[in-house]
């Protein structure tokens, strides 16, 4: 059964529609200010559709498109300007960066009262790619009509995230561990790749890579959780497995497009 993340995004989406609208009534215009530095598609179109929700909540979003080949310091000067700025409220540089930067460098020089993407070891905000897969696992779990809260069920799973990458599978088990869950974890360095993944009860997978699991990988029932994508040759956007080879094995499986992108 196709997870519609649209939908739980819609709820979402709601919800923070009234939060605004009582910021605004205080005289507070929630504003984002993303960075990007690259030319990358799914990139480019996770931003578009960041504008288009926070416009359409209400919130004032500003993109900043610099130069790919711009260095580290001159990064840095930038963000902190906007530390400084009280007319920002919330800093994304969007991934992935440029060669000659510093990935650390900047997730740390973010003042972690405005690092909504949540990278900076002292954050206030939990990562939202996190949050998104852990709100599809809820709905799941309604669907399923288990009488049990999130994390118990999580903690009686097998689950095994495949990629560990800073923006979404690194966060995603960070995540996963901070609530007392161990998932097994899946690299392109994993020699018993298949047998994990035959025996999950939930796969996330997080790459974005064609064919990365595939309906052969998968138990009868799993749940598959798609967070990588990819642009085909087809000039359109693909998850980490096509959907004609797992929608009649897993019990449960999330789209790309429509997935955890719109939750996200």
């Amino acid at each position: 059964m196709r997870i519609e993340g649209r939908e739980i995004a819609a709820t979402i989406f709601e919800d923070l529609k009234k939060q605004i609208e009582d910021l605004k009534s205080k005289n507070i215009i929630p504003h984002l200010h993303i960075i990007t530095l690259t030319t990358d598609s799914s990139s480019e179109a996770y931003v578009s559709q960041k504008r288009k929700r926070g416009e359409g909540i209400g919130a004032k979003i500003t993109v900043e498109n610099l130069d790919p080949q711009t260095s580290t310091e001159e990064l840095l000067r930038k963000i902190e300007e906007l530390n400084q700025d009280k007319t920002v409220h919330g800093i994304i540089v969007q991934r992935p960066f440029s060669k000659q930067i510093n990935e650390e460098e900047i997730a740390n020089s973010i003042d972690p009262e405005k690092d909504v993407d949540g990278f900076h070891p002292d954050s206030i905000f939990a990562p939202p790619i996190a949050e998104s897969v852990l709100k599809i696992l809820e709905k799941v779990l309604e669907l399923k009509k288990i009488n049990s809260n999130l994390i118990d069920w999580l903690k009686s799973q097998n689950i095994s995230v495949v990629g560990r990458g800073v923006t979404a599978g690194g966060p995603i088990i960070n995540t996963l561990q901070e609530n007392g869950i161990e998932p097994q974890i899946v690299t392109s360095k994993t020699e018993n790749k298949s047998e994990i993944l035959k025996s999950s009860d939930i796969i996330i997978c997080a790459v974005g890579k064609t064919d990365t699991v595939k309906g052969g990988d998968i138990k009868k029932g799993a749940v598959l959780i798609g967070v990588g994508m990819f642009k085909g040759e087809d000039g359109k956007f693909h998850s980490d497995y096509e959907e004609k080879d797992i929608k009649d094995i897993a019990s449960f499986y999330t789209p790309i497009p429509g997935g955890v992108g719109p939750v996200n």
